[in-house]
Parts: C-alpha cells; sequence; structure tokens
C-alpha cells in the first residue's frame, strides 16, 4: 500500500511541476495567437496561427500584437513602422524614414493583386507624414508608429496615432498554422 500512494505522490509532483513550467513558458515566454483579419494579408491570412514571444526586443519591421487602441476588447496585428526619434513619411508610395527609402518587399504581393484592380497612376499607401498624422514630427519615447501591410483595409496608426511601447504583448516570427505553411514570417 505504501508503495502505491508513494507511486501517486510522485505522479501528482510530476503533474504540478508540468503545470507550472507550461505556466510560466505561456505568461513569460511565448503565446500562441491567431490572426483575426485581414490587415496583414498576404504576410499573415486570417485564421492562421503564429506563436508570439513575449520577451523579443522590439525592432523596426517586427510584426507585434497590441490591445486596440479604442478599448473595444481587440487584438490588433501590425508592423513596427517608426520607433522612437525616426521621422515617418510616405510619399508617392514609398516609405521614408528619416529621410531614407526604405523597401517594404513585404508589400509585393498586395500591392500587385491591388495594382491589378485599380490604374497604374493610383497609389497603395496615401502620401503622408508624421506630423499630417499626429502633429508631432518624430515618434515620441515610448511609442510606436504601425501599419498594417495590407493598407487598403488596415486601421492603424494613420488612424488612430503612436501606440503606447508598453501596451505591446509582444512580436511574432513564427507560424504553426496552417502546416504547410510552418516557419518563418518575413
Amino acid at each position: 500500500m505504501k508503495k502505491f500512494f508513494e507511486e501517486v505522490f510522485s505522479i501528482v509532483i510530476s503533474v504540478v511541476i508540468a503545470l507550472v513550467i507550461f505556466w510560466v513558458v505561456r505568461t513569460y515566454l511565448f503565446y500562441p495567437f491567431k490572426v483575426d483579419g485581414d490587415s496583414m494579408k498576404d504576410t499573415m491570412l486570417d485564421g492562421e496561427r503564429f506563436i508570439l514571444n513575449l520577451r523579443d526586443p522590439i525592432d523596426q519591421s517586427d510584426i507585434v500584437v497590441f490591445p486596440a487602441p479604442d478599448g473595444s476588447g481587440d487584438e490588433y496585428v501590425k508592423r513596427i513602422i517608426g520607433v522612437p526619434g525616426d521621422t515617418v513619411e510616405y510619399k508617392d508610395d514609398i516609405l521614408y524614414i528619416n529621410g531614407e527609402a526604405i523597401d517594404e518587399p513585404y508589400l509585393d504581393t498586395i500591392k500587385a493583386d491591388y495594382f491589378a484592380r485599380f490604374p497604374e497612376d493610383t497609389t497603395f499607401t496615401d502620401d503622408f507624414t508624421l506630423k499630417d498624422i499626429t502633429g508631432q514630427t518624430t515618434v515620441p519615447e515610448g511609442s510606436y508608429f504601425v501599419l498594417g501591410d495590407n493598407r487598403e483595409v488596415s486601421h492603424d496608426s494613420r488612424y488612430f496615432g503612436f501606440i503606447d511601447a508598453d501596451s505591446v504583448e509582444g512580436t511574432t516570427h513564427f507560424r504553426y498554422w496552417p502546416l504547410d505553411k510552418i516557419g518563418s514570417v518575413q
């Protein structure tokens, strides 16, 4: 009988340790995330699932998740375009950060689709400067300027301004669903 209780105790301890490890990993390191919507199309499609890294330092062009600024309880997935101190401008469909033209290869597929539907003399991303949108010339400390890759439908910093750096829940670089697309995200 003593042997039975030792085995049960051993199993209970193992389960408790496994649950604690799971809780620590999910709370402080990684979190599964499902995309809802088309604002990051074609980089991330509606229904795809990703691993959110809760500890990764945030850099320009990273894809981040944060609560919707309108307090709706939704979570937004967007790309970091401007970090603190940056100037951001869009002119003639070219992104300029600190006066330097930035290549955005992640837009190639969605732009091709857009220009197949609209004349070539239209723009995919309307011209703007930070001053036009936010009244400020640079991204302030503790803030980010974010855009969705699908500029046609994305509700992003062009509409709600900067996001608070502390509101960013994490970055995502790894897709795990669907299985045929498993792997790293651009």
